[in-house]
């Protein structure tokens, strides 16, 4: 098979979708591995890098395009891609789809073999390529929620971790799957006090086990959520539901409970957000106001740290990728059903029930595909 790396054209994203070492094991394995130039750089990895591995350079995407089977990116093909798609190619990256329509249209019409990462699926229900970039972006909201906690960036001057003889900040977490546990970890580490909510007594039986006596796991409901939101100063919107939109957990009108210059993080927003005055931000302008609270909604939050990302989604997808690439789109799906659960859209029709849910079109189930 000849597989695509692209370079990343979103605002800001700076990540790459293979390393060099996975190229070379790719090649190993009989695959030929077209890399458009200087994909790799704003990661650390050169062309140089590259071509030492196997690949070969191409001048640009619609090279790539025209020549490879499989072409894999980190972010969603963008609005000018989309003619380039050709009809049966396999197109593997983040989609998240149910929260944008003109994509959904776009690779409808391409015929392509849409898989997502995002909806490739464990039979325990984990999300193993999602799990490495939650881990970084839960991590990173807790750092971005300090930052813009402070005066210059339009917060209410607070320390999250306080001092001596202050008291810290307070920091709720919504949600406790990946995101919410690892940017728990880390407002926990700073100091600050914790509440952690999520639904699953289960769950927050294992988070009362495993964290620590500063980080309080609570049932998550509407009115702890009111009364939680009035003492925080940073909020961590951490909620995910596997390829279907997020729920609008947090409403305007609550924000009037919130103190001025607190701070929103809303990891969810690439599917939708789950604070109803989320819009998506970029790294160069990552914030915004509403009402007084300081909103931060970068869409692709790893991609601020390339080279870390980078490595951490490589080891994750790649084993997905070789798996693909040495049997086939349908043979990789009919012996592995977590690829299986990645189909979204597959020759124009969707394959994902969420996805056809959030747009009331219809839905197919990928096993009469295969």
């Amino acid at each position: 098979m000849i597989v695509g790396i692209l370079k990343e054209i979103k605002k800001d994203e700076n990540r790459v979708c293979m390393t060099p070492a996975g190229v070379e094991v790719m090649v190993n394995a009989g695959h030929k591995v077209m890399v458009e130039n200087n994909a790799g750089q704003n990661s650390g990895f050169t062309n140089k890098m590259y071509v030492q591995s196997g690949a070969e350079i191409a001048v640009d995407a619609a090279s790539v395009y025209a020549a490879c089977d499989m072409v894999m990116h980190v972010k969603e093909p963008q609005p000018s891609e989309y003619g380039m798609i050709r009809k049966d190619q396999i197109v593997f990256t983040y989609l998240h789809l149910a929260a944008d329509e003109q994509q959904t249209n776009g690779l409808i019409k391409s015929n392509a073999v849409c898989i997502a990462y995002e909806t490739i699926q464990k039979e325990d229900g984990t999300l193993p390529l999602l799990t490495p970039m939650s881990e970084v972006a839960g991590r990173m909201a807790v750092q971005e929620g300090a930052k813009y906690l402070e005066m210059a960036f339009g917060g209410h001057g607070v320390l999250l971790g306080g001092v001596p003889g202050v008291e810290p900040g307070t920091v709720v977490v919504i949600g406790g799957g990946v995101v919410g546990t690892n940017a728990a970890k880390m407002a926990c580490g700073l100091g600050a006090k914790v509440y952690i909510l999520d639904m699953n007594l289960d769950r927050l039986r294992y988070l009362s086990d495993v964290m620590p006596k500063n980080c309080i796991p609570l049932m998550s409901s509407p009115a702890t959520i009111r009364k939680l939101i009035g003492e925080a100063d940073v909020v961590i919107g951490a909620v995910l539901l596997p390829g279907t939109k997020a729920p609008k957990l947090i409403t305007r009108e609550m924000l009037s409970f919130m103190q001025p210059g607190a701070v929103l993080v809303d990891v969810a927003i690439d599917q939708g957000g789950c604070f109803e005055t989320s819009k998506p931000t970029t790294h160069s302008e990552p914030t915004y106001e509403v009402d007084g609270i300081v909103h931060y909604c970068v869409a692709n939050m790893p991609g601020a740290v390339s080279k870390t990302s980078t490595m951490a989604l490589t080891n994750a997808t790649f084993p997905y990728a070789l798996q693909i690439a040495n049997k086939g789109w349908k043979k990789a799906m009919q012996d592995n059903k977590e690829i299986a659960l990645g189909a979204n859209i597959i020759n124009g029709k969707i394959t994902y029930e969420g996805v056809a849910e959030a747009f009331n079109l219809p839905y197919t189930d990928i096993n009469t595909l295969l």
